[in-house]
């Protein structure tokens, strides 16, 4: 396997850590700036909105007019928000692009520009009478509020996105990417104002970089660029907080919308697995039950016996939850559950084919691969990683699925136990729960 990509790691300070993956297989150079907050009820709609205000302007830059320009001036470089969850995390900040230096001019620092404007975004936001702008704070308010109501006409997400908070209501693993709508309508210039103030000092900061240019030129460029950052103490915090097995019997949920079809979401906790996870098993289980096209509930639950518009698995390796999500005709609903189950007690028992273990690592394998083809997936995953403790590339995570077994995956299958249902049904109405 041809490895392409170096990484190099450093403390920049307390609390900050750079990945530099150094690599000419790219035009572009790319930069992110991600503040892992742990994820909090009373704080998630703050922080989800809290980079969409800070983008809107800074202290040299006050409004997005003269940011696009500068941008500009940095042949066309783009920074926009990024916002996401990661287990018990949520990661909110920047991700900038721009041409690489090896096809621009000499001597036009690139990096150092879009490290410091990500900075001054960051440290130095637009403010009047010493609080963030109210007209940017209203506006992106409201594209909050309307982004958690739209939430509601994608079904799929919105059935799953229930059942997570009906299935881990005592868990941080509760609270959605967006915040809720409650606490989004009570933001003001003050309490958002307040909030980041207070996160700055306390908050562990992720820094990606990757591209050509010398790591320690890099190191050098964002620890000037960030060096008035406050710096208090690190609330220990993980993103990986694991609950093993289900709190007792299978708890059932559901709700009644105005729709065509019913949705049925099952949630697992994937067990003893994730006490010394294998992660490449754990992908690995995930593929061959429901995560590509040859899997079983495709194969099976869908193909063979159609009992539902689709269904498919998915893992969060953060929080050790696996969710099966299908698209269901209301008088299926039984029956579709019922064979999810059968399946899954196949699996548990061994009976599977080479074929289908074959398939699904190959399938990671080819993931992984891919990564290496691409900025943002590459900072997606080195951010996964980061989270995790771990210091691998995505050439390991693939070298390590060609080698995993069938006691591997069995060890994953066995562990996993059914904890919560929910069940979206036709009837009700559109209001937001």
């Amino acid at each position: 396997m041809v490895v392409l990509l170096r990484s190099y790691s450093y403390d920049i300070m307390r609390g900050v850590r750079l990945k530099c993956v150094s690599t000419r297989k790219f035009k572009t150079g790319a930069v992110s700036v991600s503040l892992v907050c742990p994820l909090d009820k009373k704080t998630a709609a703050m922080n989800a909105v809290l980079p969409y205000v800070l983008r809107r302007g800074t202290a040299s830059h006050p409004d997005m007019l003269s940011i696009e320009a500068y941008l500009d001036e940095l042949y066309g470089a783009r920074l926009e928000p990024v916002l996401r969850k990661r287990g018990e995390a949520q990661c909110i900040g920047f991700y900038a692009d721009f041409i690489d230096e090896a096809f621009a001019e000499k001597n036009v620092r690139i990096i150092e520009k879009t490290v410091d404007l990500m900075a001054e975004m960051l440290l130095m936001p637009a403010v009047a009478g010493g609080r963030l702008r109210r007209d940017y704070v209203e506006t992106e308010k409201d594209n909050l509020i309307a982004d958690i109501k739209a939430e509601l006409n994608d079904r799929r997400s919105y059935a799953s996105g229930k059942l997570i908070e009906k299935m881990c209501d005592k868990e941080r693993y509760s609270v959605p990417k967006l915040g809720r709508l409650k606490e989004a309508e009570k933001i003001t210039v003050a309490t958002l104002t307040k909030h980041y103030r207070e996160l700055l000092p306390k908050v562990a900061i992720e820094i990606f970089y990757c591209g050509s240019a010398d790591p320690d030129r890099v190191a050098r460029a964002v620890k000037t660029g960030f060096r008035s950052l406050p710096r208090g103490e690190i609330a220990p915090f993980t993103a990986n907080e694991i609950i093993y097995s289900p709190r007792g019997p299978v708890r059932e949920f559901s709700e009644e919308l105005d729709l065509t079809q019913s949705r049925l979401a099952m949630g697992y906790r994937v067990g003893e697995a994730m006490r010394r996870p294998n992660q490449a098993a754990l992908m690995t289980a995930n593929a061959m039950l429901g995560g590509v096209p040859t899997s079983r509930l495709f194969m099976n639950v869908r193909e063979k016996q159609s009992l539902c518009y689709y269904v498919s698995s998915g893992l969060d390796r953060h929080k050790g939850v696996l969710l099966i999500s299908s698209g269901v005709d209301e008088e299926k609903l039984g029956a579709a559950r019922e064979e999810i189950e059968r399946q899954i007690a196949l699996l548990k028992n061994g009976e599977f084919e080479d074929w289908e273990l074959e398939a699904a690592k190959k399938s990671i394998v080819t993931a992984y691969l891919s990564v290496c083809d691409s900025q943002p997936a590459l900072e997606s995953v080195y951010l996964d990683f980061g989270l995790s403790g771990l210091d691998i590339a995505p050439e390991d995570v693939a070298a390590l699925a060609e080698e995993v077994s069938r006691e591997d995956v069995l060890e994953v299958f066995r562990g996993i136990e059914l904890d919560a249902v929910f069940t979206l049904k036709k009837g009700g109405s559109e209001d937001v729960h």
